[in-house]
């Protein structure tokens, strides 16, 4: 599935939802002209809340889709109209092989409860990393999915890169082995604007963030994620912030957090990080479980690219291609 997006906030098309107004602050400041008073007002009443979640996912669907319900009341208490939540938010296996037990097609059970969940809550909801059963019984898809506040399904894409790395100092990791990978990419438009879907190791891979922002016109990001200790210690943020400073998009990186069993442990550190690459959501412990939130400014989108246009300057896709002998 490929969708395409069109900004969510333009002179002829107006925002959906009425949104909530910020007080965080950026060091784009610094960068951008100071507004005046009236201007503030008007950058205020141009922008949406998005929380974004953390948590630690464990081998009992029942249980996480508890957690998962608290952080929705959560997120819709603190006024956010989207809350996205991290990869393999319904299930962490104990053991290799244990996610293909499980695995369901996106109108079994499991997806249908989520779908209740944002329909009653009134809130759209981000599920990245679900384990959508595959072409057959030995592998699954490990699919993002967007469900709107109506409880509908409206994008889903299939995780591209997997994950098969021998981590320095960590395990030995073969995601092939049971997961096909995606051939699709999807953006979907949303209240909190376009948006480009990604799971976890795709962060590694710029190309596909690239495609989101200037082939699909993305505006947020999201990068759902079980960042292993050793790597997310290493390279999460940094990565993150590039993704966002490259696009000139939000970034929003819903992370699993802390042991899932005696085997497996991820690093957490859920962020939200806006479009000149400062992070504006942080939960104040790294695997703590709860919920951050921030306000998507359609203002700052918009005044990040005017005053830095890599659109305008960037050479086209094909221009990289090598010239024919």
């Amino acid at each position: 599935m490929l969708n395409h997006c069109c900004p969510y906030f333009t002179p002829n098309c107006a925002p959906l939802y009425h949104p909530i107004r910020s007080s965080h602050v950026n060091s784009y400041a610094a960068y951008a002209t100071v507004r005046a008073p009236a201007e503030s007002v008007m950058a205020a009443a141009n922008s949406v809340r998005v929380a974004a979640a953390q948590m630690t996912s464990v081998n009992d669907i029942a249980s996480n889709f508890s957690t998962c319900s608290r952080l929705v009341k959560e997120a819709v208490s603190a006024g956010a109209k989207m809350l996205c939540l991290p990869e393999n938010f319904s299930y962490v296996g104990s053991k290799s092989g244990d996610s293909l037990l499980i695995a369901e097609p996106l109108d079994g059970p499991v997806m249908q409860k989520y779908c209740s969940l944002a329909r009653e809550s009134g809130i759209w909801l981000s599920l990245g990393g679900f384990q959508e059963k595959g072409h057959d019984d030995a592998h699954l898809r490990n699919t993002h999915v967007i469900i709107d506040d109506a409880g509908n399904i409206r994008s889903t894409y299939s995780k591209i890169h997997l994950f098969d790395v021998d981590v320095p100092g960590g395990a030995v990791y073969k995601e092939s082995s049971f997961t096909e990978p995606g051939k699709d990419i999807a953006a979907v438009d949303s209240p909190i604007g376009c948006l480009g879907l990604t799971v976890c190791y795709d962060l590694r891979f710029p190309e596909i963030y690239q495609q989101l922002r200037f082939q699909h016109d993305a505006q947020v990001i999201l990068v759902p994620a079980a960042f292993t200790t050793v790597t997310g210690q290493a390279h999460w943020e940094i990565l993150l912030r590039a993704r966002a400073i490259e696009t000139q998009c939000y970034v929003i990186a819903s992370a699993q957090a802390g042991k899932h069993s005696e085997k497996r442990e991820s690093y957490g550190e859920t962020l939200i990080i806006d479009p000149w690459g400062t992070v504006v959501g942080r939960l104040p412990d790294r695997v703590s479980t709860g919920i951050t939130v921030a306000d998507i400014d359609f203002s700052l989108i918009d005044s990040v690219r005017a005053k830095m246009p890599i659109a305008k300057h960037r050479k086209p896709f094909d221009f990289w291609r090598p010239a024919s002998l």
